[in-house]
Formats: structure tokens, C-alpha cells, sequence
């Protein structure tokens, strides 16, 4: 049993970028249990093709689309067939990310546009498509971004600063858009999480059980979030019953960025050695 009614999002056609897998995949299976019509999109066709075949049922089909976000017309191809589909979208999640530790005197200028190009630029092309036709069209809706609780905390982390930066970009484009776009009946809310073990990031993030054991250590609850606990966060802020919810983030970390901010700055005691073989591991994605 959950603790929302099965209709709380009934018949609202929600979009999640980043959807095949992970924390997407976590928040569009718990939207369609409450009701939502649910269109995922990723680079990954395959990926897609398979998460939406096993979401769907007999009575709910997921749509999905391949779309690059880096792309401004392959998410304007994406935002017009979810519309011709459903009819119209009602919640846009961006949620489309890319994120790995280094050393940032390491990084290339490509390595920094692979970040930033998928979280900040992204997150703005969607967000400026769908909000664009909802203000043309005198509709209301609802966009959650999903930022990172480095972002939220002010301070940045260590090692993982093109994301930091990225992420500190998204939400301030949150609380201004909560400002600028409310007039319109259009909301903004994010949600910042802490370590939650997802297949890929996670192993980009936290290679070795050694960092995944120092970074347990950093959470006051002293464990790492359940995919669940962070789905109905989300399907709560995206529900009519959070209508006066406007341009906050939410953070959902165990309490570790009031512990000490920084996800990823105990990384400093990680030697030159050690960061040669890391890297090679987060290129294998072990």
C-alpha cells in the first residue's frame, strides 16, 4: 500500500526525460500507478523500447521517442510527438543527466560540454519548448527538475564540478521560472537527492566498495535512498495537492549535506594512482 489515492495523478500525460532507467524509470512506474499517462524519452532506443514494453499495460501503453537533449530539434521532434499523441503535456520532468568523478584540472573542454550540454542545456531546450507552448496555449502545468544536493547546499562539491555547476545553473533557472512563468499558471519544483544506487551513475560515482562505504558514512541515517522514497516525493509535488509548492527544491539526502557539504570531497585523500585506475574503471563502467 502506498500513501496516495490510485488516482492522484489520473489522466495527467507526464514526460520524463531520462526515463528508460534509473531514478526516471523509478518516478514514471510510480506515476502510472496513480493514473498518469507516461511518455519517456532517452538517446538509448533500445533502452526505451524494452522499459516501455515492461511499464506498460493493457489498459496504460507507455510512449516513448529517442531524443538527444543536447539537441534543440530533436527535443523540439520529441515535444511534438508526445503532443500528437496524449493531446497535450501536463508535467515535464527533466531529468536527462551525465555526471563522473575527476580531478577538474584533468578534464577536457569536451569532457566539461558532455555535462553541461545533457544537464544545463537540456534541461533549458525542453523546458523552453513545452513552457513556450503552454503559455501560447493559456495551459497550466507543472515542471520538476531534478537537481543534486551539492547544487542546493550553495557550496559545490569537489570532483564532480561540471555537474555541480550544471546543477547549480538548473536551479536557479527553477526559482527564477517559478517567478516569471507563475502568471501563467505554470509551476517549478525540484528535487535534489543524495546517493541513491542506480545502475551506470552509481558505478561512475562510486566505483570501488571502499568510496561506497565512506560516502555511507557521510549520511546520518547512515544508508543510501531507496528509488521508491524518492518516486513519491515526486509524484506528491507534481499532484494538484502540491499546487502552492512553487519554485522550491526539495532535498532528500538522509541528512548528509547538513552533515558537511560536498558529496564527493572526500575524494581528496584519493592519490594520483588511485585516480588512474578509477578513471579507467569509470570508462569500463565498473
Amino acid at each position: 500500500m502506498g500513501p496516495f489515492a490510485d488516482d492522484l495523478l489520473h489522466n495527467k500525460a507526464v514526460l520524463i526525460t531520462g526515463g528508460a532507467t534509473g531514478l526516471g524509470r523509478a518516478m514514471g512506474e510510480m506515476f502510472l500507478k496513480l493514473g498518469a499517462r507516461l511518455a519517456i524519452a532517452s538517446r538509448r532506443e533500445e533502452a526505451l523500447k524494452q522499459a516501455a514494453q515492461q511499464m506498460s499495460s493493457e489498459n496504460n501503453v507507455v510512449f516513448y521517442k529517442s531524443c538527444d537533449v543536447r539537441d534543440p530539434a530533436q527535443v523540439l521532434d520529441l515535444i511534438q510527438a508526445v503532443e500528437q499523441h496524449f493531446g497535450k503535456i501536463d508535467v515535464l520532468v527533466n531529468n536527462a543527466a551525465g555526471n563522473f568523478i575527476s580531478p577538474t584540472e584533468k578534464l577536457s573542454p569536451r569532457a566539461v560540454d558532455a555535462v553541461l550540454n545533457i544537464v544545463l542545456h537540456g534541461t533549458f531546450y525542453t523546458t523552453l519548448e513545452v513552457g513556450k507552448r503552454w503559455i501560447d496555449n493559456g495551459q497550466r502545468g507543472v515542471m520538476l527538475n531534478i537537481v543534486t544536493s551539492y547544487a542546493s547546499s550553495g557550496s559545490g562539491s569537489g570532483f564532480v564540478v561540471p555537474s555541480a555547476a550544471a546543477k547549480a545553473g538548473v536551479l536557479a533557472l527553477t526559482r527564477s521560472l517559478a517567478v516569471e512563468w507563475a502568471k501563467y499558471g505554470i509551476r517549478q519544483v525540484a528535487i535534489a537527492p543524495g546517493p541513491f544506487p542506480t545502475e551506470g551513475a552509481w558505478s561512475r560515482l562510486s566505483p570501488t566498495p571502499e568510496l561506497e562505504q565512506r560516502m555511507i558514512e557521510r549520511i546520518p541515517l547512515r544508508r543510501t535512498g531507496n528509488q521508491e522514497e524518492l518516486a513519491h516525493l515526486a509524484a506528491y509535488l507534481i499532484s494538484d495537492y502540491a499546487s502552492y509548492i512553487n519554485g522550491e527544491v526539495v532535498t532528500i539526502d538522509g541528512g548528509e549535506w547538513l552533515q558537511g557539504a560536498g558529496q564527493f570531497n572526500d575524494l581528496l585523500e584519493v592519490t594520483p594512482q588511485q585516480w588512474e585506475s578509477l578513471s579507467a574503471m569509470t570508462r569500463n563502467g565498473k
